[in-house]
């Protein structure tokens, strides 16, 4: 690090503390040779994340659209926002855990469906009538019947 004041390479940290909102540490450092002070601060390098959509393009990934996905499914149904932002949390570590740099959009699907459908049946299938695009009535009675099947194993 140099000094903003003299140019000299080395200093000591005087003082290192996270910032109030945590994304990053503030540090107050003094120039060995001008003894003046000067602050820094560390972040940690965001990669972004490409999704991959049905069509091939390639758009950056947005937390927010999975958000207003799960909303929607959970509409009106007894879900807390807590544990719809739990889900969208989930999803979201999930796929920083497994994948480098790009995700198809049907993976992302997968992840949120397997999320909603141990929290609420409804809106598992609501958000699957959506992201699967049921062509016609028997392939949603078709899921329809492998939940109520689950159902009555749970029993």
């Amino acid at each position: 690090m140099r000094c903003p004041y003299c140019g000299y390479k080395e200093d000591k940290v005087v003082d290192s503390r996270s910032t109030a909102e945590e994304s990053a540490v503030r540090r107050r450092r003094e120039c060995l040779k001008c003894g003046k002070r000067f602050t820094t601060y560390e972040y940690i390098e965001e990669i972004s994340m490409r999704v991959i959509k049905k069509d091939a393009r390639r758009e950056p990934f947005d937390r927010k659209k999975i958000l207003a996905g799960v909303m929607r499914a959970c509409e009106k149904r007894p879900v807390s926002m807590e544990k719809m932002e739990e889900i969208v949390t989930l999803v979201e570590r999930g796929i920083q855990k497994k994948f480098d740099r790009e995700i198809s959009s049907s993976k992302i699907g997968e992840m949120v469906m397997e999320k909603l459908k141990s929290l609420d049946d409804v809106a598992y299938v609501r958000f699957a009538s959506v992201y699967r695009q049921f062509k016609d009535v028997g392939q949603f009675m078709v899921e329809l019947r492998d939940i109520l099947g689950k159902d009555k194993k749970k029993k």
